[in-house]
């Protein structure tokens, strides 16, 4: 009787330790988590969140999921309290309690990217279905409301800290008065949009100790009289190289557009477009690291967390150096002085041109992600299929932040020296992110 009993206590303890697994094959799942950023990015796609705020939305989400990890595995992850800018210590998971963090994780993440989007609640749906496959996985009560209760604690201890970093205050600063002197930036067809966010670089950094801290050199003057200048030589580069794109070069100029929102104007009648930001098509991106180099749960969502906030930085750092050279774009150069009916291939964006904002953030991203795969990492980059726009091969992060850059002067919107000191910008924010941030413990 007793040999009976023992037999089936073990199998009763079997059964319970399968049933754990079972849950945590799919809790613990880093493509679950890539799924996760995703949502994420088709509620900033879908809400025509510029891509300044698109940044800060992935930067928070992700620090608050990665703060979890760190809590739940302190001996390979390393909180980034005391990293990053006016941070402290997340609250601690308590010992007697079972907890999921990988679960937590997502929850946070869920949390905290509901919060900073709009409509508020945006992730809703999908964080009901998170729990209900959690529950369906067979997770335990406890362990469910234990991790629920967590990923709040550690969601709003975020929140409170993201509300320090004076975006609501840019959100009620003077507006950007336009100044038509020449040479300066003034609002481009076919919207003719005010500037956009022209207070950016006053949001507080996480990694650099101000927006100016990696200065960009001063572009070239406005002289349009000057046939062997600089300025008149890069105005007609542009020019020329828009009016003789190959196939490759419009599919590249496509490829990066990443227009959160063109206006496509037909006669009379005008719609939108949309596609990711930048930022998204980059997180995109660092999901693709994560998936080729097999990364585990936790090692993905620190690859994340690093690319947002060199994202986010990058960001901080071009949209201050843009409003501080206010630079004209090509489009209003050569429709004034070259040929008035001359349009760039891709739709100007509305802000400065100098220097160029998919220049400093994909250098930045590469330069993050090149440290944690590797310089030669092959990859296609799919992420624009969905908008009916082939895939890209690319032999490294760099390259493809490389070809970002001058997808931008085939687009027409950008002079070649804006790329090129953007993406000298970028590399050293991602460089400084890398010395800075110590994510992984190294044993």
């Amino acid at each position: 009787m007793n040999r009976f009993l023992f037999l089936i206590a073990g199998m009763l303890i079997l059964f319970a330790s399968c049933k754990k697994a079972d849950y945590q094959k799919v809790t613990h799942d880093p493509e679950l988590y890539r799924v996760t950023v995703k949502k994420l990015n088709d509620v900033v796609l879908e809400n025509n969140f510029p891509p300044v705020i698109a940044s800060r939305n992935y930067a928070y989400a992700n620090i608050a999921a990665y703060e979890v990890i760190a809590a739940g595995d302190p001996k390979h992850f390393r909180s980034l309290a005391g990293q990053i800018k006016h941070l402290t210590a997340t609250p601690k998971p308590n010992k007697d309690k079972e907890i999921d963090f990988q679960f937590a994780s997502l929850l946070s993440f869920c949390f905290v990217g509901n919060a900073v989007t709009f409509p508020e609640g945006s992730l809703t749906t999908y964080v009901d279905e998170l729990k209900q496959k959690a529950k369906d996985a067979g997770m335990p009560s406890d362990v469910f409301e234990n991790s629920v209760a967590y990923s709040d604690a550690v969601a709003k201890h975020i929140m409170a800290w993201s509300k320090k970093d004076n975006y609501a205050q840019t959100r009620s600063a003077s507006k950007y008065t336009v100044n038509r002197t020449d040479g300066r930036w003034i609002p481009t067809p076919p919207m003719y949009a005010q500037a956009l966010e022209p207070h950016w670089g006053e949001i507080r950094p996480m990694v650099l100790d101000s927006a100016s801290q990696i200065p960009a050199p001063e572009p070239p003057p406005y002289n349009m009289t000057d046939k062997n200048g600089k300025f008149y030589k890069a105005v007609i580069e542009v020019e020329k190289m828009v009016d003789s794109l190959t196939t490759d070069q419009r599919h590249m100029a496509d490829f990066w557009d990443d227009n959160p929102f063109k206006l496509n104007v037909i006669g009379h009648a005008s719609f939108a477009t949309k596609k990711f930001s930048p930022g998204g098509h980059w997180m995109n991106i660092a999901g693709i690291g994560t998936k080729i180099a097999k990364s585990d749960f936790g090692s993905t969502v620190a690859a994340y967390t690093e690319t947002s906030i060199a994202l986010f930085d990058a960001f901080i750092n071009c949209w201050y150096v843009k409003y501080k050279a206010n630079s004209v774009r090509p489009e209003t150069v050569i429709t004034k002085m070259i040929n008035p009916d001359w349009r760039p291939y891709i739709q100007t964006p509305p802000f400065p041109e100098y220097i160029s904002g998919h220049a400093v953030i994909s250098a930045a991203a590469a330069e993050v992600l090149t440290h944690d795969f590797g310089n030669e990492v092959a990859y296609t980059d799919s992420s624009e299929s969905e908008f009916g726009i082939a895939p890209r091969k690319f032999p490294s992060f760099r390259a493809a932040a490389e070809e970002a850059a001058l997808s931008r002067v085939y687009g027409g919107i950008h002079y070649k020296n804006a790329c090129i000191v953007g993406t000298m910008t970028g590399r050293k924010i991602g460089v400084l992110v890398n010395q800075k941030l110590q994510l992984k413990i190294k044993k």
